[in-house]
């Protein structure tokens, strides 16, 4: 088995490997760049925007052979979850190729393709992946694992094929809302003498942050609405549903209605099927404020099931003006000017969970002057979607493969610092699973 990690190997974001077994291939994710060479975020809205061409021309589309052009075919795409780092450039793949995935990761997709600009699955070419479930595809086994990240649908894969195994974890972390996931990983790998793995180790060159656990930062959220004396605003992912959990459950404790906005109630909609989470409805506590971006698309494709299904959840801005300490309320700083007239009621808080890159941006700027005039604040509430730094060595040495790739992160040569079987490899240079002098199943920890 051989293996080209095309985009990577020395970054974060823009994931995208080649798997090749005889006359087989398959590729796991075909993500959209977050940064460039200097490390600074990329404008993907605008790479979106971009023809095939141009992206061809500036280096973001992963030389793969017949991926995006006519070549030898591909056997499937493997996709982990429905991040854009993950999946931006599947719309610009051929549309005969499978692309195999969670259920929850089509929805998630979809939920971003309605609403935040996102790529979709076509319905005719996805392949639904259930956890622990093999299937083949070529000369390959895949095997899906759930994996606990920050958004709903996460797999990890266990691919085999010409008598080897890889395990290519995707994104994952240990301190979710989820451990038992990571424990079901590890118990089936162990002893399977697993020959690579594809780790990723995103806080092996970025800031691991806040380090505190899903459910401590509930508390901690929780606390915050409590204190709050205005109206709580709370800005994050709805497709991160670990966190849209913890402000439900916050809303609750403290007594306030949670105000989602359209994006969030579709969120819901897709997945209260799947796990016990609420919909939109008073008697559980929700109401749905559709934002005046989505009131002026009146044939958004996202709208018809929001109408009739949950029409008595809506509610209007007045009435959360009207009592604003009544209310927690999903917000993003795109609804300052149209929603808000530039002006937030008395004592605002808002509750920040997102990449803290963004609070550079103009919008957010300005959020925060209308937050500080109406004396109130913002506060950072957020914990990682990524194994902590502290953890990558655990999981690692947990798994006791002969071998270990690095991937999705700044600085791999870092993971030499603790096992001394790892692999360096470059970005498009292909490589062999096989490492006779390394033998199976022995552990290479760095001694300290």
């Amino acid at each position: 088995m051989q293996i080209t990690v095309h985009r990577g190997a020395k970054e974060v974001g823009g994931t995208c490997v080649e798997l090749t077994s005889g006359d087989s291939r398959i590729v796991v994710d075909i993500g959209m760049p977050l940064f460039g060479d200097d490390r600074k975020a990329l404008n993907t809205y605008e790479l979106q925007k971009a023809s095939t061409q141009e992206l061809r021309e500036q280096g973001i589309l992963p030389n793969v052979e017949g991926l995006f052009e006519p070549g030898a075919p591909i056997d499937g795409i493997l996709i982990s979850h429905a991040h854009m780092d993950h999946t931006g450039l599947l719309d610009r793949s051929r549309k005969e190729i499978p692309v195999y995935a969670s259920s929850g990761t089509s929805k998630m997709m979809l939920a971003g393709k309605l609403f935040a600009r996102q790529v979709g699955i076509d319905a005719k070419r996805h392949k639904t992946l259930r956890p622990e479930q093999p299937v083949a595809i070529g000369n390959f086994q895949v095997t899906a694992f759930s994996v606990d990240h920050s958004i709903f649908g996460c797999l990890a894969f266990l691919i085999e094929a010409d008598g080897k195994s890889i395990l290519y974890t995707g994104d994952l972390r240990m301190h979710g809302r989820k451990p038992g996931m990571t424990r079901t990983l590890l118990e089936a790998v162990s002893g399977r003498n697993i020959d690579m793995l594809l780790m990723e180790g995103t806080h092996f060159g970025l800031p691991d942050g806040q380090t505190v656990t899903e459910y401590q930062l509930e508390d901690q959220i929780t606390d915050i609405v409590n204190e709050a004396s205005g109206l709580v605003l709370a800005s994050f992912s709805p497709q991160h549903v670990d966190r849209l959990v913890a402000l439900i459950r916050a809303a609750k404790k403290t007594g306030r209605t949670f105000v989602v906005d359209a994006y969030t109630a579709y969120v819901l909609h897709l997945l209260h099927r799947e796990i016990p989470v609420p919909v939109a409805d008073p008697a559980e506590g929700l109401r749905m404020y559709f934002p005046r971006y989505f009131n002026d698309r009146s044939n958004h494709p996202g709208r018809r099931p929001l109408d009739e299904r949950y029409s008595d959840a809506r509610i209007e801005l007045e009435e959360i003006l009207a009592s604003p300490s009544r209310f927690l309320m999903v917000f993003r700083a795109t609804m300052l000017k149209p929603d808000f007239n530039d002006q937030l009621p008395p004592d605002t808080t808002c509750l920040y969970s997102r990449w803290t890159g963004y609070l550079g941006n103009d919008d957010w700027k300005a959020t925060r002057l209308a937050l500080e005039s109406s004396g109130g604040h913002l506060r950072e509430v957020h914990t990682s979607g990524h194994m902590l730094s502290t953890d990558i060595p655990k999981f690692v040495e947990a798994v006791a493969a002969r071998c270990i790739v690095p991937v999705h992160t700044f600085e791999p040569d870092t993971f030499a610092n603790h096992f001394d079987n790892v692999l360096s490899v470059t970005d498009g240079q292909p490589f062999e699973v096989a490492v006779p002098t390394w033998p199976r199943n022995v552990l290479h920890q760095k001694q300290t």
